[in-house]
C-alpha cells in the first residue's frame, strides 16, 4: 500500500512552504487532531507501529513534523528534502566521466527511461531538473508526459554538463583518445585495479574527488564498495567521503553494501559505514527501498539482521517475513486474522536495478501475502513461511518476478526448497525471473552461480530435466552450460543416466 498521505511537488516548489506545512502539522498534533496523528503514525519510523495512544502521548517536536512532511514528499528525511531544495537553488555540478564507451551512457539512459515509466518520484525529479521541457511541470504532469530514449539521453548528457548527447559523445571521444583528462576516471581505474597508492595520490592531489559524482551520481566510495575494496573504502572515509551521498536512484553507501556482492566483508563494511554516519533509513528505487529492504530482496540474512538492529524500516509484511519475525507478522493482522493496511505499506521499491521488470505493487491482501512468502523463501525463514501459508499465501503464486520456489533455489535455501515442495509447490512451474520471462526451478538451479545441491533435490522430487523454455529453446542442461556451471550439468546428466 502506497502512502495515502503522499503529495507531489508542485512545478515551482518552495522550501519555506514546506517549513510552514511542518509547523502547521505540529500545531495540529499538539491540538490532538486525529488526521494529523494518522499522518504521523504512517510516516514516522519511531511511531509507525505505535500501540493505541502511544503516538498521542509522545513528546513531539518540530523535527518530528518535518520528518513526516519529508516522507510524504518521498524523501527519506528532512535533511534529504532540504538538500534537494538547496541543490535546486544552485547550478548542478556535472557528473564526472569514468567510462569512455557511449553505449554505457545509452544504457544508463534506458534505465532512467524504464524507472521514469513506473512513476517513481526520484526519476521524475531527475527528469524535471535536467530536461528543459519538463522543468516547469509538476510531478504529476511529468509522470504523465511521454518520455523517449532520446529524452533520457538528453537528461544523461546534461547531467554530465553537455548540452546534448552528441556533445557527450564528443567528450567521450576526447577522453578515449587522451585529449581530455579526467582525474575521476583515473581514480576509478585505480579502484578497478585494486591499487591503493595511486588512488590515495589522486585524492590528495584532487581533494574534490572524495565526494565527486560520476555517472548516475555514483561516488568513488560507492564504486569502491561495489568492487569490495576495503582499503580504498577506508582511504575515502578517512578523507571525508560522505556515506550519505546518494546516486540518482537514491542509493547510499549502505544500499551498495546491502545490494552488492563481496559478502565476506559486508558486515565489517556495514559497521564502518554506520560509524561514519550512514543513514539506514534512506530510501532508493522508491518508497520502502531502505538498505534493509535491499538486503532482504537478495535474501542476505547476515546483512539484513545487522541492519535490523538499527531499526526495522519499513515495517510491512514482506520485511517481517524476510527477517523471520513471526511476532511482527502477527502484529500486522487484525484479531480475525485478516491483514491490517500497514502490512502492505511502503512497497514501491520492488527491484534493485532496471534489469528486473517494472511493476506497480497493489493493495490486495492476497498479493501482499504472496509477495511476503517469496521474501521468506529467499531468506530461508521457514517459520514465517508456515505463518504466511496458514494465513492464505499461495506456494505457487508469482506476485512479482519469481515464485517462492524459484527464489529459494536461486538463494540456495535448501530447507525452504524442501518445505515448499512438501507443501504443494509445483516442481516444474515456470515463472519470470531476473529479467527472463520463463524459467523452471531446475533451470534456475543451473543459472548464475549454479546450485548443484538444489538441482539434485529438485530432481529427486520430480523435476523434469527435458523441459525447454519457449524463449531460448533450452533445457536445464543447456542453462547450466550457458552459465558455465559444470557441477549442475553433471548432477542433471548423472541423474538422467541413473534413471536410464
Amino acid at each position: 500500500m502506497s502512502n495515502p498521505y503522499a503529495v507531489s511537488l508542485p512545478a515551482r516548489p518552495d522550501l519555506e512552504q514546506q517549513k510552514k506545512r511542518a509547523k502547521d502539522l505540529l500545531k495540529a498534533l499538539r491540538a490532538g487532531d486525529e488526521d494529523a496523528f494518522a499522518r504521523l503514525r504512517w510516516s514516522h519510523p519511531r511511531l509507525v507501529h505505535a500501540a493505541p495512544g502511544q503516538a498521542e502521548s509522545a513528546e513531539l517536536k518540530l523535527a518530528d513534523a518535518q520528518w513526516v512532511v519529508a516522507r510524504e514528499y518521498g524523501f527519506s528525511s528532512w535533511p534529504a528534502l532540504k538538500a534537494w531544495f538547496d541543490a535546486l537553488a544552485g547550478r548542478p555540478t556535472p557528473q564526472r566521466l569514468f567510462e569512455a564507451d557511449p553505449q554505457y551512457y545509452r544504457d544508463r539512459a534506458f534505465g532512467l527511461m524504464s524507472v521514469k515509466q513506473t512513476g517513481e518520484r526520484g526519476a521524475l525529479r531527475i527528469v524535471r531538473r535536467f530536461h528543459p521541457a519538463f522543468a516547469t511541470l509538476s510531478e504529476d504532469e511529468a509522470r504523465d508526459a511521454p518520455f523517449s530514449q532520446a529524452d533520457a539521453e538528453l537528461v544523461v548528457a546534461r547531467e554530465h554538463g553537455f548540452d546534448d548527447f552528441a556533445g557527450l559523445e564528443a567528450g567521450l571521444e576526447a577522453l578515449d583518445k587522451g585529449g581530455r583528462r579526467e582525474p575521476f576516471r583515473d581514480a576509478f581505474e585505480a579502484i578497478k585495479a585494486g591499487d591503493v597508492a595511486p588512488l590515495a595520490a589522486l585524492l590528495d592531489g584532487h581533494p574534490d574527488l572524495v565526494n565527486a559524482l560520476g555517472a548516475n551520481a555514483n561516488t568513488l566510495l560507492s564504486l569502491a564498495i561495489s568492487f569490495g575494496r576495503d582499503e580504498m573504502i577506508e582511504a575515502l572515509l578517512s578523507r571525508g567521503a560522505d556515506p550519505n551521498l546518494a546516486n540518482n536512484k537514491g542509493a547510499n553507501a549502505l544500499h551498495n553494501v546491502a545490494g552488492g556482492g563481496h559478502e565476506a566483508g559486508a558486515l565489517k563494511r556495514l559497521d564502518r559505514l554506520l560509524a561514519a554516519g550512514a543513514d539506514p533509513q534512506a530510501e532508493a528505487y522508491g518508497e520502502g527501498g531502505t538498505p534493509l529492504a535491499m538486503a532482504l530482496f537478495w535474501g542476505k540474512q547476515p546483512v539484513a539482521q545487522r541492519l535490523a538492529r538499527e531499526g526495522v524500516s519499513p515495517v510491512n509484511l514482506r520485511v517481517a517475513a524476510g527477517l523471520g519475525r513471526v511476532a511482527l507478522l502477527e502484529s500486522l493482522t487484525n484479531p480475525d486474522g485478516t491483514l491490517r493496511p500497514e502490512a502492505g505499506r511502503a512497497r514501491e521499491f520492488h527491484r534493485p536495478h532496471s534489469g528486473f521488470p517494472a511493476w506497480t505493487a497493489g493493495d490486495e491482501p492476497q498479493e501482499v501475502l504472496d509477495e511476503a512468502l517469496t521474501y521468506a523463501a529467499r531468506s530461508g525463514q521457514v517459520a514465517a513461511m508456515d505463518w504466511l501459508v496458514a494465513h492464505g499465501a499461495d506456494v505457487n503464486a508469482e506476485p512479482y518476478n519469481g515464485t517462492p520456489l524459484n527464489w529459494a533455489v536461486r538463494q540456495n535455501q535448501l530447507a525452504a526448497v524442501t518445505w515448499l515442495l512438501d507443501h504443494g509447490a509445483d516442481v516444474n512451474r515456470p515463472s519470470a525471473f531476473g529479467g527472463v520471462s520463463w524459467m523452471t526451478p531446475l533451470q534456475a538451479a543451473g543459472a548464475w552461480e549454479g546450485r548443484p545441491e538444489a538441482a539434485r533435490l529438485l530432481l529427486e522430487r520430480g523435476a523434469d530435466p527435458a523441459i525447454s523454455d519457449p524463449g531460448f529453446g533450452s533445457n536445464a542442461v543447456g542453462w547450466a552450460e550457458f552459465f558455465d556451471n559444470p557441477e549442475v550439468k553433471a548432477v542433471i546428466e548423472g541423474f538422467v543416466a541413473e534413471k536410464g
